[in-house]
């Protein structure tokens, strides 16, 4: 009998540690904002965006595909209703030219929204409450998709209107009463 309390004991702390892992890693997702980690230093630039797709805070900031900060905020610019997203850039990252541009991009084709950083050219640098100038919005897939099939849709009916507008002369037969290949086949032989 003990040793089966001694294992139920071990099996219920087993399970309760496995809650306890399960907890800690969905607090270290980027898109609830809940960090068990200590707050990083760094300093904070703006960027503001037409659409920002499906960027969340705590996703990456990147540059040449290096991470160099995170997103820690997106909100509405009351005066002219664009993303204002306040991206902190790790504190060793100092020299990033104040004309660089940013863009939201995607990591693969189905993965997370991530902010990419482009180098300018400026001798000045960003620092902290700087605003980047230039910006380029998240491509949306769904839209993306919309616009093709949309594309694809209307080429369809042209072609299928085009082509039989100009079968049916060849169908009627010509004015000497032989009759005409059809588009696309040769004349068999007689």
């Amino acid at each position: 009998m003990r040793t089966n309390r001694t294992l139920e004991i071990g099996t219920g702390l087993f399970v309760l540690l496995g809650f306890a892992a399960l907890f800690f890693l969905t607090a270290q997702l980027p898109e609830n904002g809940l960090h068990l980690s200590s707050a990083k230093v760094g300093y904070e630039v703006t960027a503001e965006f037409d659409n920002i797709g499906d960027l969340r805070n705590g996703a990456p900031v990147t540059m040449a595909g290096v991470r160099i900060g995170d997103v820690q905020s997106i909100r509405i610019d009351p005066q002219d209703y664009r993303a204002l997203v306040t991206l902190r850039i790790d504190p060793q990252y100092s020299q990033i030219p104040d004309d660089s541009d940013a863009s939201i991009d995607t990591q693969g084709l189905l993965g997370g929204q991530y902010i990419a950083i482009g180098a300018g050219g400026s001798e000045t640098f960003l620092r902290s409450g700087s605003r980047i100038e230039f910006t380029q919005p998240a491509i949306v897939l769904e839209n993306l998709i919309n616009k093709l099939v949309a594309s694809f849709g209307g080429k369809s009916s042209d072609s299928s209107s085009s082509s039989s507008s100009s079968a049916s002369p060849s169908a009627s037969g010509t004015s000497n009463g032989s009759r005409a290949p059809a588009v696309g086949h040769k004349e068999s032989p007689q």
